[in-house]
């Protein structure tokens, strides 16, 4: 029997297309303030092209956060603050924890609702059951493996990012390069580039460098800059990063030795 036009043209865009669901890596970003002009001024002193990391972010997707903000705080114009995170090349893509006003506002933006479980940035929780959750994904893009490994030098420009897994360089990270891993950092060589460990929230990931005069440096999203001088017992030297386990949230650089 002869296929019918229409039924040709429904099994063709069948074809076309799948539609599946998706873990896609996001920045989360906790709002502790609901005045946008305060919040726009440090993100632009921080993050904005003449900040003091004006390069950190990549366009990286971002989930607004409002579950920290007071349930009765009075709506105020996102457009605002939704400048300044584009300025400080971040793309807002969606919100949680926010009021069912804010909801509506920030569709009005093309902004979307998340799930308020989703995962941040940093400083995440996780129960054994939701890493179960998360694990097939990761392990599809690292097959058979938990570490990355690269071992060629990284020049001015390019960025590795080990989703899932810890990351091993055996070359020079360079000035200008940037290495990011959900897990623990290895770099074998010297590192002059950034490096940003526990992307996804592992507050107990860690960097580690034979020779260590990095640019920028960032464990679970606290982070440090070259403005700040090191030490000279690791500046040049063997040493690793790591998150203080007293809470509050301070990184510490440590000589390694033999």
């Amino acid at each position: 029997m002869p296929v019918s036009t229409a039924r040709l043209a429904q099994v063709q865009l069948q074809r076309s297309y799948e539609i599946k669901s998706a873990q896609l890596p996001v920045v989360a970003m906790l709002l502790k303030t609901s005045q946008w002009d305060v919040l726009a001024t440090d993100l632009v002193k921080q993050f904005g092209t003449n900040g003091e990391c004006a390069d950190f972010f990549d366009h990286d997707a971002l989930v607004l956060d409002f579950s920290h903000l007071a349930p009765d705080a009075p709506l105020q114009d996102l457009n605002p603050l939704l400048a300044a995170l584009r300025s400080c090349r971040l793309n807002p893509v969606a919100v949680r924890g926010a009021s069912a006003e804010c909801v509506e506002a920030a569709r009005a933006f093309g902004l979307a609702e998340a799930l308020i479980d989703l995962p941040r940035a940093r400083g995440i929780k996780e129960t054994q059951e939701s890493k179960h959750e998360q694990v097939p994904e990761i392990i599809r893009k690292v097959p058979g493996t938990s570490t990355m490994v690269v071992d060629k030098p990284l020049r001015s420009g390019q960025k590795i990012y080990a989703r899932g897994a810890d990351l091993v360089i055996l070359a020079m990270v360079n000035q200008g390069a940037e290495v990011v891993a959900d897990g623990n950092i290895h770099v074998y060589a010297p590192l002059r580039g950034k490096a940003m460990a526990g992307a996804s929230g592992n507050t107990n990931a860690r960097i580690f460098s034979l020779s260590f005069e990095p640019e920028l440096i960032s464990i679970a999203g606290i982070y440090r800059t070259s403005e700040t001088p090191l030490a000279s017992d690791v500046r040049g030297k063997p040493a690793q990063v790591r998150l203080s386990n007293d809470g509050q949230e301070k990184l510490l650089i440590e000589a390694l030795k033999a």
